[in-house]
């Protein structure tokens, strides 16, 4: 059964975002959605950042998404109940009250995922189109494993950044067996590497391990961790190899190269 679920993590405190930075060429549009960390809604070429993830979604048949959002989010909503409320997939709101980390953030969409395998991805990634179809062509759960030296080629992400990322250990057979979150120094093996950008495709087992796992060192519910969990719980996650790009919006700085690299595009959720 291909999936048709997604959920796209937009809760964070965007607090990267907030930070200030002088040489970030933002306009006053874009200052005013930094200011506040609103990530999803950054205007890139005159349309929210959420847009071009959602477009994306529906370019590999994701007919429902699921935004999971703080309690106040009526700005979030009004734009997508109004003048951009999507035209091929159905949108809904799950409100995640406390922000408690990212296992959490799934955990609060059992109800609407109604024992439907699903995707989940971060807000301020916009992943490619072929990876996502071929994540929802999967028949089991599995992630798709970045090559961090093409990432930095493709993407808008520098080499330090990718030194926040996972990195993945597979089997022979393509199979995950364990995740480093936050490497640090560490770095994955020149020519070997695997890198997860926090793009799953999961079923109703992720919801157990997103209960059990324990808070991380930051003191949340971390979903690198909670899958990790799952791994050991006997769930396994196929991998495949992929490749970028994958445009980051963490920070001020990234919003005029996304837009730079988005300016052909037109989303069309």
């Amino acid at each position: 059964m291909k999936t048709e679920h997604a959920v796209v993590l937009a809760r964070g405190l965007g607090t990267r975002m907030r930070a200030p930075d002088s040489s970030a060429e933002l306009t006053p549009e874009q200052q005013r959605a930094a200011d506040t960390g609103m990530k999803t809604m950054m205007p890139v070429n005159g349309r929210p950042f959420l847009d071009f993830i959602l477009g994306s979604l529906a370019d590999a048949d994701i007919r429902f998404v699921a935004l999971v959002v703080a309690p106040d989010h009526a700005a979030l909503r009004r734009y997508y109940e109004a003048d951009g409320r999507p035209s091929r997939i159905r949108l809904d709101f799950v409100v995640q009250p406390e922000p408690l980390g990212t296992a959490n953030a799934v955990l609060v969409t059992e109800p609407w995922v109604d024992g439907n395998p699903f995707l989940a991805m971060n807000a301020d990634n916009l992943y490619p189109a072929l990876a996502l179809r071929q994540l929802t062509s999967l028949q089991e759960p599995g992630l798709p494993a970045f090559d961090a030296a093409d990432l930095v080629e493709s993407s808008n992400i520098p080499p330090e950044r990718i030194r926040s990322f996972a990195i993945l250990h597979v089997d022979e057979q393509g199979y995950l067996v364990g995740i480093v979150e936050k490497p640090g120094d560490v770095l994955p093996p020149e020519g070997g590497s695997h890198i997860s950008m926090n793009c799953w495709r999961f079923d109703r087992r992720i919801f157990q391990a997103c209960r059990d796992v324990p808070r991380s060192q930051r003191g949340e519910f971390e979903l690198p961790e909670a899958v990790g969990l799952a791994v050991r719980q006997g769930v396994r996650f196929k991998t495949f190899v992929a490749r970028g790009p994958v445009l980051d919006l963490s920070t001020r700085a990234d919003a005029a190269d996304v837009a730079r690299r988005l300016a052909s595009t037109i989303p069309h959720p």
